[in-house]
């Protein structure tokens, strides 16, 4: 069939396959670099690790609206997933208690520093779970007395005339 040919030509038909006039079609295969790297880049999308953050936040009593940077979140106890860590702005209020106004600290664990969280979240297969937990001691509301209130009410006269 390619008699005419010289013994060192190869031709290639459409479908990719390699022939010369002594041997049969043979198929054309990709480097084994190649194939490892796709085998490699598909696993690691596959079996990439999970990290779930979780913060709970418990009030003493319970059932206090919970607001976290300006977004109300729920009714104490109550846990949600976040994102970052840093520095959050907290405001608990109840009927019957002060209100609290105040400022916490998430300081992250070892494995959410670089470059330990690429091995975190990518490379390890496994799901690694943050919890942290916060607890407030809410006080009982204290309202002023008749006097006190006529005490102010005479101070703010005062600075009026």
């Amino acid at each position: 069939m390619f008699r005419n040919q010289e013994s060192t030509r190869t031709d290639t038909d459409l479908h990719g396959l390699s022939r010369t006039w002594w041997s049969v079609p043979v198929r054309v295969r990709p480097c084994a670099s190649v194939r490892t790297c796709t085998v490699l880049c598909v696993s690691l999308v596959l079996f990439a690790g999970c990290v779930e953050r979780r913060l709970t936040i418990n009030t003493q009593p319970p059932g206090a609206t919970v607001v976290l940077n300006d977004q109300e979140i729920g009714v104490s106890p109550v846990t949600v997933p976040f994102n970052w860590y840093g520095d959050y702005w907290v405001r608990i209020s109840r009927e019957g208690c002060e209100t609290l106004n105040t400022h916490r600290k998430l300081k992250p664990p070892l494995p959410d520093y670089p470059p330990f969280d690429f091995f975190a979240e990518v490379l390890y297969p496994g799901r690694i779970v943050s919890s942290y937990e916060w607890t407030f001691e809410l006080a009982p509301k204290q309202y002023p007395t008749r006097e006190e209130l006529i005490e102010d009410a005479e101070a703010m006269k005062q600075n009026l005339q």
